[in-house]
């Protein structure tokens, strides 16, 4: 796959139309990589002039912000602001909800003020732009649930956009009983991914799982790789592997699209 960085488009005197912020689980998570793979094909296959920064690109800080380290988090942020409008980023793109949430709202008072998108808002302007069509005959009437991303929903009402899109695929969407303002947190946000639990009497991926598991599913759809691990997690210790998949939008859309 052809994905430049910045640097080799400054250093041919180009200017993308849209920067990639990766994010440390698209770059290093196996398994989120292949969400990253998936959009990148997309990209390409809607003609989109796009960039990544590559090693230049550091952790946005949301992990230290949530663990309660402000001067780390300030520290990594201001590292990737100064690169960035050392480049004069206007509009970014991101499959993790956590950088879009820390670049959208917590770069700006920092001086990084940025058009920032998540990936399923970004698919849904190149549907209505005519950049993309989505072939709804390959995945046709499989049973679908979505997973709300708490950064993505409750912290900035973004809800419609995954969902419009699920819907174009020509699936059949079945909410959970606890969906957009109501969802329940996967367990991984506020840097829960990196420690261990909480006493309790069951974990909170798997308390989400069964929510999920009481639509009859075929596809539990995600739009964040935390909850991508998250959910997987939960079917694993169910025991439904066999019978349900777990994927972000940007892989069921490549699909459905032979891209993969």
């Amino acid at each position: 796959m052809n994905v430049p960085t910045m640097a080799e488009m400054m250093a041919q005197g180009k200017q993308p139309e849209v920067l990639f912020w990766v994010g440390a689980a698209g770059s290093y998570d196996d398994r989120a990589k292949k969400i990253s793979r998936a959009f990148v094909k997309i990209l390409h296959a809607a003609n989109v002039n796009f960039a990544v920064l590559g090693t230049e690109e550091s952790s946005t800080g949301d992990a230290a912000k949530r663990a309660g380290n402000e001067f780390l988090f300030q520290m990594q942020a201001i590292m990737n602001i100064e690169v960035l409008n050392g480049y004069e980023i206007k509009k970014i793109v991101t499959c993790d909800p956590h950088s879009f949430n820390t670049l959208k709202n917590e770069y700006p008072e920092l001086g990084g003020k940025y058009e920032v998108y998540h990936h399923t808002q970004f698919i849904q302007n190149l549907i209505a732009e005519g950049r993309l069509k989505i072939d709804k005959n390959t995945l046709q009437g499989k049973r679908v649930t979505f997973h709300d991303p708490c950064y993505l929903g409750r912290a900035n009402e973004v809800y419609e956009s995954p969902r419009d899109l699920i819907r174009r695929l020509g699936v059949n969407l079945t909410e959970m009983k606890r969906n957009k303002r109501t969802a329940l947190c996967c367990g991984a946000g506020g840097a829960q991914m990196f420690k261990d639990a909480e006493p309790g009497d069951k974990e909170v991926n798997v308390l989400r799982t069964e929510d999920a598991l009481e639509t009859q599913p075929e596809i539990i759809a995600t739009g964040c790789p935390y909850c991508n691990t998250m959910m997987t997690d939960g079917i694993k210790f169910k025991e439904k592997e066999a019978e349900v998949k777990v994927q972000d939008i940007a892989e069921l859309i490549a699909k459905a699209n032979n891209l993969l």
